[in-house]
């Protein structure tokens, strides 16, 4: 027999997937709609511009978000196909890897960016 904390962490847990399963569909719904940008591009894109850098290694921006590597390859690929970001290669270490968002991201961002933030605000506010 399931002890009682046990359900109610399940509950909890099933709850939690729920709500994110919810504001992830809205996201990725009204940024595609919107933007052309999927919910991963525009994290990455996001997080790439809010970190104040005017580049970042692919391993640093990996190592902030919850995409695996190959997940977020594929996004920065994206992004890099839309003229979005570039990819350089580091000069110091020809394994390493930057993305630099370019002029055309920064002002897709700063306009998916209010409709990302709306859509959280519908959501969680």
């Amino acid at each position: 027999m399931v002890k009682t904390h046990e359900r109610q962490l399940v509950a909890q847990w099933r709850d939690l997937l729920t709500s994110y399963n919810e504001i992830a569909s809205a996201l990725d719904r009204h940024l595609s709609e919107r933007h052309a940008l999927g919910l991963s591009e525009f994290e990455a894109l996001d997080r790439l511009i809010e970190s104040g850098q005017e580049k970042l290694r692919m391993h640093d921006l990996a190592s902030d978000m919850y995409l695996s590597q190959s997940a977020l390859s594929r996004a920065v690929a994206r992004l890099e196909r839309a003229g979005l970001v570039e990819r350089i290669i580091c000069q110091d270490d020809r394994r390493a890897c930057f993305v630099k968002p370019t002029t055309l991201g920064r002002a897709q961002h700063t306009e998916a960016r209010e409709t990302h933030r709306r859509v959280l605000a519908d959501h969680l506010a």
